[in-house]
């Protein structure tokens, strides 16, 4: 696939307080609700992501659904904005024997503390609807993964139809809920140092798209 760098879309506002504030709300019980949505994607993301090796970021890593899952040639590093949420996932770590996790680290993924070309590979999974400013989170992935190395989101975007009438109806409860239902996915086609070079449903129902992109050098 050709690379594809549009403008930032316009989406639906929020800030970290309103996601800090979602999330302490849905930390006790994400993995029984929300986590058993996503759970098919995660491990289908997870399954792309352990084709490769090295250093892996995922952004958001929230409960740490995917943690237990990714092989052990990937060094794992996991960020997230809620302190709620990265503590299950420490919980996780801890009760699954996990070894292969280097850190989890409190961090705003819109200003990442790494270093330039830092990881191989960067996930992020179910996020983007949720960061304030997704654009920027694509360009810090873009900066901290090294040239020739791999990003995957996995997202839902916005549909057509009478799902589309659903996703504007609830959109105006954005803040509320801590995510966007409705997100058009030209808000992460904006990097030019990212090529996408694949877009392919995930389960369930392929209501979620994995798009994986190749840094450019």
């Amino acid at each position: 696939m050709r690379q594809a760098t549009r403008p930032a879309a316009k989406i639906v506002s929020l800030n970290t307080h309103d996601v800090q504030k979602a999330y302490r709300r849905w930390a006790p019980f994400y993995d029984q609700t929300f986590g058993k949505i996503v759970e098919a994607g995660v491990q289908q993301t997870v399954e792309r992501a352990n084709s490769f090796t090295g250093r892996l970021l995922e952004v958001g890593v929230g409960t740490g659904l995917a943690l237990p899952h990714y092989a052990s040639h990937l060094q794992v590093t996991g960020i997230d904005l809620s302190a709620d949420m990265l503590a299950k996932a420490r919980t996780r770590v801890a009760e699954h024997g996990v070894t292969n996790v280097e850190a989890l680290l409190e961090m705003d993924a819109t200003h990442m503390g790494f270093a330039d070309a830092s990881f191989d590979i960067a996930t992020a999974m179910y996020v983007m609807t949720v960061v304030p400013d997704p654009a920027a989170v694509m360009h810090e992935m873009a900066r901290v993964v090294k040239p020739g190395g791999t990003v995957l989101v996995a997202s839902h975007f916005s549909t057509q139809g009478l799902t589309g009438v659903i996703e504007r109806g609830l959109a105006r409860q954005a803040s509320r809920l801590g995510w966007r239902p409705e997100f058009p996915i030209d808000a992460v086609l904006v990097s030019e140092k990212l090529r996408l070079v694949s877009l392919r449903p995930i389960k369930p129902f392929g209501f979620f798209s994995l798009l994986e992109f190749r840094r450019q050098a």
